[in-house]
């Protein structure tokens, strides 16, 4: 499984969104919600330590990857109405839900105006932490990231902001920061798993525990040595935490689950 199986665009949201598929049709579904400037393509090792327990689809939100965008950037609110057009259109929902770094904001603001479509999360790296709402503070952070993330991940990371372009880019992070996550974590009453690589500088433990602590039903993964990106540094790990949340799966995957 060296590539994604399928690629599909969805007439959702103004546009025709795109997204990449990977596993068993037979098997429970996981979407996943992209980062900053981010798309499909940086799923793919998370995607692979999934299957055969589950499928992943991985789309790409208005403006980034391979879906069109209006000129303008999005906001945080404008993405999260998006991606639940897109969810409504391919039929979705309540569904599982696994976000890094900003799209844990999309995922949690879908949660204000969609809780129908939200099933279990996992926040993977959530941002931003709210004593540092600064965009230099925020590219300090992850520099200082750098050194522990994969080298196969500057790549597809790479690829994707050329293809959303830095004024999208920085437009966006700017409107992350202005949101408050923090303010509508309550409304996500489904099981949330807050994942935090523990030498990530972008996400500090203390805003992890407080995001934690924010939820109705969540908990706290600290995994060894990952950055911010745990989805691609670490799949495995965040690959058995999402398969407890997949229903009629949970805690049944001894022996076979995966590392």
């Amino acid at each position: 499984m060296s590539r994604w199986d399928s690629h599909t665009f969805t007439p959702a949201a103004g546009t025709r969104v795109h997204a990449a598929a990977l596993g068993p049709r037979d098997t429970p579904e996981v979407v996943c919600v992209h980062g900053l400037g981010c798309s499909y393509r940086y799923w793919l090792p998370f995607a692979r330590a999934l299957a055969p327990h589950a499928r992943t689809v991985a789309p790409d939100l208005p403006g980034f990857g391979r879906t069109r965008g209006p000129r303008r950037a999005l906001g945080i609110r404008q993405l999260s109405l998006a991606l639940a057009d897109w969810l409504r259109a391919t039929g979705r929902g309540p569904t599982v839900l696994v976000a890094n770094s900003i799209g844990c904001q999309i995922v949690v603001d879908l949660a204000v105006h969609a809780p129908e479509l939200v099933g279990p999360v996992v926040l993977d790296g959530p941002t931003f932490d709210r004593r540092a709402r600064s965009l230099w503070t925020q590219t300090a952070r992850l520099l200082r990231d750098i050194p522990w993330e994969s080298p196969a991940l500057w790549p597809p990371l790479l690829t994707s902001y050329a293809e959303c372009g830095p004024r999208r880019a920085l437009r966006t992070c700017r409107y992350a920061l202005d949101d408050p996550v923090e303010s509508k974590l309550h409304l996500l009453r489904t099981p949330v798993v807050v994942a935090r690589g523990a030498r990530d500088p972008v996400v500090p433990e203390a805003w992890a525990r407080e995001v934690t602590a924010l939820l109705p039903q969540g908990r706290l993964l600290s995994v060894p040595g990952a950055g911010h990106a745990v989805h691609f540094s670490a799949p495995g790990a965040l690959a058995r935490v999402t398969l407890d949340l997949l229903p009629g799966r949970a805690r049944d995957t001894d022996g076979d689950a995966p590392r």
